[in-house]
């Protein structure tokens, strides 16, 4: 199976480091970030997952709950999590995914036999709060994933499912941004009273709203 964006993302329930969880249940009303690692004691993961939890806050800030993979068993989950504390200098406080069984990996399509025959590659599902797939980022199991590009994207989604805006390239939160193509000047009057930069009819920047 194959996911698309605007397609549903796939609910299930899988054991976990914090227990048993279902998905759906477990993201709530809110935003959702699914993220998969090849393997348990890999180099790569073992620093992702402490970037991962360092900024845990910051992911709740933005109503967003983050839950990780990886295709072991919860015993090595578990024995893992002390690794990542020990050289990193901190805890895993989110849940990772116990797919022994490979039941998640395969629903959400992470093993690309071409890359990794066995092992899921370095997958990040952004869920919005409707149960839809809102953007994927997918990096082979070598290339650890940079997790302010994560937050970023999360703030362009959540942006732009609020307001009739885009984000330009390397928008950082508070950027200008630009509005969109399919809104006449009449209707942007409406959402943009105090005026924009029209650089071209199909490029109109703005700042950002409700900053």
């Amino acid at each position: 199976m194959s996911l698309r964006l605007g397609d549903d993302a796939p609910d299930f329930t899988a054991e976990t480091t914090d227990g048993e969880v279902s998905f759906h249940d477990y993201l709530g009303d809110g935003w959702g970030v699914l993220f998969s690692h090849p393997a348990d004691f890999t180099p790569v993961c073992t620093t992702e997952l402490a970037a991962a939890a360092r900024l845990k806050g910051d992911f709740e800030k933005r109503n967003c709950r983050i839950i990780g993979l990886s295709v072991d068993p919860l015993g090595s989950h578990r024995e893992w999590a002390g690794d990542i504390e020990e050289t990193q200098g901190q805890a895993v406080n989110f849940p990772i995914i116990a797919d022994h069984d490979r039941n998640v990996s395969t629903l959400y399509d992470m093993i690309h036999p071409n890359a990794a025959e066995t092992v899921t590659v370095r997958s990040v599902f952004f869920i919005g709060p409707d149960k839809k797939v809102k953007a994927t980022i997918t990096y082979p199991p070598s290339t650890g994933r940079n997790f302010d590009e994560i937050l970023r994207t999360l703030d362009s989604l959540q942006l732009t499912a609020a307001h009739k805006v885009a984000t330009p390239v390397n928008w950082q939160q508070g950027d200008d941004v630009i509005i969109l193509p399919a809104l006449t000047n009449e209707q942007a009057k409406e959402l943009f009273p105090d005026g924009w930069d029209e650089q071209k009819p199909y490029l109109r920047v703005v700042p950002q709203p409700g900053r």
